[in-house]
């Protein structure tokens, strides 16, 4: 499946990875590649859901919405409060990715970026800039993500 993207400079959430607090190095910004819409739209349905555009609407049919997809909730905030660069322990524990595996970072149906996941893992704290209930996949792998605005997040696996 190949995607279209939007060029970093053009995406309407550039500033994220732009922040003077958490400098993006020019190579990562170069593997930070939001999707555009449609190509957004593709991996939301495929991937995520086909019924919710946020998580917010996940209802009964989609995988993240079952209970057994999630193996109880941690902290972030405090690690992204940090001066710490590391993802959070039980975070970075739970994935065993390779550090060149595409990943997928998603906002909602429509807002995906493309990265990878060595750039992911240096660059977290930027993606959280919106906490508002997106998923971190991969479709190589089953191991997900789910950030919530309250600080926490969820580690499971895709169904």
């Amino acid at each position: 499946m190949s995607h279209t993207y939007i060029p970093l400079e053009q995406y309407k959430r550039k500033w994220i990875f732009n922040h003077k607090d958490l400098p993006v190095t020019e190579e990562d910004k170069a593997l930070i590649k939001p999707l555009d819409q449609k190509s957004s739209m593709l991996i939301w349905n495929k991937w995520i859901s086909n019924r919710s555009s946020h998580s917010e609407q996940f209802t009964k049919g989609d995988w993240a919405a079952k209970d057994d997809a999630w193996i109880g909730s941690h902290d972030w905030q405090a690690a992204w409060d940090s001066e710490n660069p590391a993802l959070p322990d039980m975070f970075a524990d739970f994935f065993d990715w390779k550090n060149d595996l595409t990943v997928y970072f998603c906002y909602e149906k429509y807002q995906v970026i493309e990265t990878q996941w060595d750039v992911f893992i240096r660059n977290w704290k930027c993606f959280l800039f919106f906490d508002d209930g997106p998923l971190l996949i991969s479709p190589k792998q089953k191991q997900t993500a789910f950030i919530h605005q309250n600080g926490q997040f969820q580690l499971g696996q895709r169904g």
